[in-house]
């Protein structure tokens, strides 16, 4: 596995969503890769801060912003 394919299945990773071939190949290429494994918990982290606001804590416009961005990666 690369870093792209990865990075594609990152979501999947965390849900627990990969048959076990490719989260074999995942845990692999993360004990190879320092890149990916700082990715991994930039990703976790930016979970667990978005999960943990509140609605109405958002500013409607930034919130709408925060939205689109995410809706690129899609």
């Amino acid at each position: 596995m690369d870093c792209n394919e990865l990075v594609e299945l990152v979501t999947a990773y965390l849900d627990g969503a990969l048959d076990l071939d490719t989260r074999a190949r995942f845990d692999a290429h993360l004990l190879e890769c320092d890149g990916c494994e700082n990715y991994l918990q930039q990703f976790r982290d930016t979970v667990r801060a978005v999960g943990s606001i509140r609605d109405g804590q958002l500013d409607p416009a930034f919130r709408d912003r925060l939205l689109d961005a995410f809706k690129t990666f899609g």
